[in-house]
C-alpha cells in the first residue's frame, strides 16, 4: 500500500522548482506583492498559515501503513506517536475524542493501518498526520478486542446453550433497556401494539452509545431485575449503526449484567451482520427491535384464529360424544333388565327361596347329627357313672372335713365324722372304732351275707 494518497490537483499548489508557492496560491491576507519580492517578505507565521490552509484545501484524507514508534499519551488524553517505515518517518496525533473509541493498546513496534489528514503545526513548523482511524495491520482493533473478550467469557461459560432460558408464552410485563428517544423503542412498540396490545411495556432509559453508555446499560439491566412485580421478559438493544456505535454491547460490564439477569433476556442490538457479545450472552437474539417484538409475544390474530378452530373442533367433538352416548343409552334401555325389571326381581326371589330351603335342610341335618352324637356320649358316660354303681348296692364314704373319698382305714380316726353316700341319699356317721383285716369275698357280698 502506498504511503500517501493526495488529490489529483495537488501539484498546482506548488512550484516545480525550489518548493516556492505559485502566484495563484498566495495568501489572500498578504496582498498581491507579499512574499514575491525582497521588499515584501512573508513572516514565518504567515508562511505556516498559508501552508496549513493549502494542505486543508487540497489534500483529502488518506490511508497510510507503517510502524508505530514513540507512543505518548498526554495529560489531556491526546496520543502522540511516530509512523515510520524502513527509511522515513512522520509525526501523527490521535485526539482524545478519537482515541477513546478504540479498544486496544497501542505499543511501539506495532504495524498499523491508519486513516488521516495532513496538518501543519505552526509553533514547531512541522507537518503531522491527524488520525481518525487506526487498526492493527491485518485485523481491526475492535475485532481484536472482541475476540479477546469473547475467548475470556466463553471460557467462563457465559455463552453455554444450557444457560439459555425459554421465553414466557404470553408475557404481560415487558422491560426494554434502550434510549427513550431512539427509533428502537418506537419500532418495537409499533409491532407490539399490532401483535399483542394487552402487554405493558416499561422503558428503562439508558444511553446506548458513547463514553459511559456501557455502565448505564449495565445499571439499567440490574435495575430491571429489582422491579416488583417482576418483569416477564427484558429486551436490551438499540437501532442500527456502525460497529463503533454498537460497541457498548460488546463491553464486558454489559455482557456480565445480561448473564446475571434473573429475567429471561432478549438482545436486540439492531445489526443483522455483526453478532455482539450481548447476543451470545442473552437467552434469545433478535436481529432488530421489531423482530424482538415478534419473538417475545404471539400474534393476537393467530391466537384468535387458533381459538376459533379449537372451539369448532370442541363443538364437533362434543356433538359426536353426545350422539355416541345417546346410542349407548338406547342400547342399554332396550335390554330386558330395563324393559321388564320385575322379572329380574322374581328370579332373585326364587333364588333366595331356594337358598333358604337348602340352608334349613342343612341346619336340620347338622342338628340331627349332633343329637345322635350327644346321645352316644351320654350312654357312654352313664355306663361309667359312679351313681349307677351305687344303685347296685354300693356306697361311697367321704371324710366330712375334706370331702375326700375314703379308700383306706388309714384315712379315718375314731370320733371322725364321715359321710356315706348311697344311691338314694347319704348317711352322716361317727367312727367309734377302726378295725383292719376284714375280708369279704365277692360272692358273700352279692348274697348279702
Amino acid at each position: 500500500m502506498t504511503g500517501f494518497l493526495f488529490g489529483e490537483d495537488s501539484e498546482k499548489f506548488f512550484s516545480p522548482t525550489h518548493g516556492k508557492p505559485r502566484k495563484s496560491s498566495k495568501p489572500a491576507s498578504s496582498g498581491n506583492s507579499t512574499g514575491t519580492t525582497e521588499s515584501s517578505p512573508l513572516s514565518v507565521s504567515e508562511l505556516n498559515v498559508w501552508i496549513k490552509r493549502t494542505l486543508d484545501q487540497s489534500i483529502a484524507s488518506f490511508w497510510i501503513a507503517g510502524e508505530v514508534s514513540g507512543v505518548m499519551q498526554s495529560s489531556s488524553g491526546h496520543v502522540y506517536l511516530t509512523l515510520k517505515d524502513d527509511s522515513n518517518q512522520i509525526s501523527a496525533v490521535l485526539w482524545r475524542s478519537t482515541w477513546e473509541k478504540f479498544r486496544f493498546d497501542l505499543r511501539d513496534g506495532m504495524a498499523v493501518l491508519c486513516r488521516g489528514k495532513l496538518d501543519m503545526y505552526g509553533p514547531r513548523g512541522s507537518v503531522q498526520v491527524i488520525l481518525d482511524r487506526i487498526e492493527p495491520q491485518g485485523l481491526g482493533a475492535l475485532q481484536l478486542a472482541f475476540r479477546k473478550l469473547h475467548a475470556q467469557l466463553e471460557a467462563e461459560g457465559l455463552f453455554r446453550s444450557d444457560r439459555k432460558r425459554p421465553l414466557p408464552r404470553f408475557p404481560v410485563r415487558i422491560g426494554f433497556v434502550t434510549s427513550p428517544h431512539g427509533a428502537a423503542i418506537h419500532d418495537f412498540l409499533e409491532v407490539l401494539r399490532r401483535r399483542w396490545p394487552q402487554a405493558n411495556v416499561l422503558v428503562i432509559p439508558s444511553r446506548v452509545q458513547g463514553e459511559g453508555s456501557a455502565d448505564e446499560i449495565a445499571r439499567a439491566i440490574e435495575l430491571a431485575g429489582l422491579i416488583q412485580p417482576p418483569l416477564d421478559v427484558l429486551i436490551v438493544g438499540r437501532g442500527g449503526g456502525s460497529i463503533e456505535d454498537l460497541w457498548s454491547f460488546n463491553e464486558e460490564v454489559v455482557v456480565r449484567a445480561i448473564a446475571a439477569s434473573p429475567i429471561p433476556t432478549v438482545s436486540a442490538v439492531g445489526h443483522e451482520i455483526d453478532v455482539t457479545l450481548c447476543d451470545l450472552a442473552a437467552d434469545v437474539r433478535a436481529l432488530t427491535p421489531s423482530e424482538a417484538a415478534e419473538r417475545i409475544v404471539p400474534n393476537r390474530d393467530e391466537i384468535l384464529e387458533t381459538l376459533q378452530t379449537v372451539q369448532m373442533r370442541l363443538a364437533m367433538l362434543m356433538s359426536h360424544k353426545v350422539r355416541e352416548q345417546d346410542a349407548r343409552l338406547n342400547s342399554l334401555t332396550s335390554r330386558p333388565a330395563f324393559v321388564h325389571p320385575e322379572r329380574m326381581l322374581d328370579t332373585a326371589v326364587q333364588r333366595m327361596d331356594e337358598a333358604e330351603r337348602a340352608c334349613n335342610e342343612a341346619t336340620a341335618r347338622w342338628l340331627d347329627h349332633k343329637q345322635h352324637h350327644f346321645e352316644k356320649l351320654a350312654t357312654q358316660l352313664e355306663a361309667i357313672s359312679p351313681l349307677k354303681t351305687l344303685a347296685r348296692g354300693y356306697s361311697l364314704t367321704l371324710a366330712e372335713e375334706e370331702h375326700t373319698i375314703v379308700r383306706s382305714i388309714d384315712q379315718v380316726r375314731v370320733d371322725q365324722a364321715i359321710v356315706t353316700r348311697l344311691a338314694d341319699g347319704q348317711v352322716l356317721s361317727k367312727v367309734t372304732s377302726v378295725e383292719s383285716g376284714i375280708r369279704t369275698n365277692r360272692r358273700s357280698r352279692e348274697k348279702g351275707t
